[in-house]
């Protein structure tokens, strides 16, 4: 009996818990968007509407408590649909990155009446970008925040601000007199210009250009001054931020192993064979295929454990510790998941010979995408961090802690000729 040609649609996403208008609006977006991307990476369209719609079903609000309006969900429920989307478009979900950690230090933040009012505005449906690197031979920041008759103004430019070009608020850091310091900004403000000019070859829909800020309005509370006291906070929200960019790659897998069983299903004739042999029976293409959809599997499971884990150390009593372990279990993730990912997306092209790289394929861009992402931090430097610790007990500082006291700039706006 001849087999079946019959093929069965892949199953339906399905989130652990529900959040039924949020889930809806990324349904709808699925559907409409997923077999466009290729053509919107190539004509350079950015994606204000689709992040619109997202912070107006609540995408933004997922992690803000209930009782500050938000969803209340955990990061396991954020990051399953962060993967979902990513899986739709990873410029999509990437551009979300800086206001999944602004928010996520909210929620941990010690200044109750500072970050209590930044979660109301998350719940409102703002969108926090996000705008801390500069291009210099140093570490130093040159933006600077300055006492002015007017109240404290901000100048500078920034790179690779992630985000801000579809922002209703910037998070930067600047300095102000002789004190490092974050700041956010009203991105609405005339003295705030985001130009998208990232020129990088892949993820190039996430705004990650240029932002340059002239003379904007800050509010003193809204200066967060950097504290040397070493409570891990930043370490935690370093490792949301990793884990960010984890949960896009493993988007990027999904999506690799949906274009690459798409690629394969239809074909009449596999490579280096004359006449018609159909290439989803070749056991080589199987053997392909099920190691990119092992490496998709893995990936998942990889960030949405990270997830867990993160959501129970945040709980517990003895907080620095926690907040480190936290962030050394998702280093530890950065240094497997990269890798798999970026393999996976190399191997894909060995299902269909020359064919498999045509333009109109687009296969390329799941690799483009994924080594731009794994580009962004120092996955080696913290390899190596990882074995001094095993082996000596250090522990390297890969976040930087803060405390939202608006103490600096209260000194600042206080001072003589302020």
């Amino acid at each position: 009996m001849a087999a079946s040609t019959t093929l069965s649609a892949p199953p339906s996403v399905r989130f652990s818990r529900r959040f039924d208008g949020l889930d809806l609006a990324i349904d709808e977006l699925s559907a409409e968007l997923t077999d466009t991307t290729r053509e919107r990476e190539r004509d350079r369209v950015l994606l204000h509407e689709p992040v619109r719609r997202l912070l107006g079903a609540g995408f933004g609000a997922l992690r803000v408590p209930v009782e500050h309006g938000g969803l209340g969900g955990s990061l396991e429920d954020l990051f399953e649909r962060l993967i979902h989307l990513a899986a739709i478009d990873p410029n999509l979900a990437h551009v979300f990155r800086g206001h999944i950690g602004f928010v996520d230090g909210l929620v941990i933040d010690g200044n109750r009446a500072w970050a209590d009012a930044w979660l109301a505005r998350s719940a409102s449906g703002i969108l926090v970008g996000n705008a801390q690197s500069e291009r210099s031979d140093t570490a130093e920041v040159a933006a600077v925040v300055e006492p002015t008759a007017d109240g404290l103004r901000l100048s500078g430019t920034k790179y690779y601000t992630t985000g801000s070009i579809y922002s209703d608020w910037i998070l930067l850091t600047a300095r102000l007199g002789d004190d490092r310091v974050n700041v956010v900004a009203d991105a609405s403000h005339p003295g705030v210009s985001s130009v998208d000019d990232w020129d990088g070859f892949g993820q190039p829909l996430t705004g990650s250009g240029t932002t340059v800020f002239t003379s904007v309005p800050i509010e003193t509370a809204d200066v967060i001054s950097w504290s040397d006291e070493d409570d891990g906070a930043g370490e935690y929200v370093a490792a949301v931020f990793q884990l960010t960019l984890l949960a896009v790659q493993a988007g990027i897998a999904a999506a690799a192993l949906r274009d690459t069983v798409a690629f394969v299903r239809p074909r009449r004739r596999i490579f280096g064979f004359a006449g018609e042999a159909l290439p989803r029976h070749d056991a080589l293409v199987q053997q392909v295929v099920g190691r990119v959809s092992s490496a998709a599997d893995a990936a998942s499971r990889l960030v949405l454990s990270a997830a867990r884990e993160l959501d129970t150390l945040r709980t517990r009593e003895d907080k620095s510790a926690a907040y480190r372990e936290a962030a050394l279990g998702v280093f530890r993730v950065q240094q497997i998941l990269p890798r798999i990912v970026l393999d996976a997306t190399t191997e894909l092209f060995e299902v269909g010979g020359a064919s498999a790289v045509g333009l109109g394929y687009g296969l390329d861009r799941h690799w483009r995408n994924a080594r731009t992402l794994a580009s962004h931090n120092p996955a080696r430097q913290r390899e190596r961090s990882i074995g001094e610790y095993e082996l000596n007990g250090t522990f390297a500082t890969w976040g930087r802690e803060h405390t939202p006291t608006g103490a600096a700039a209260a000194s600042a706006a206080t001072a003589p000729g302020a």
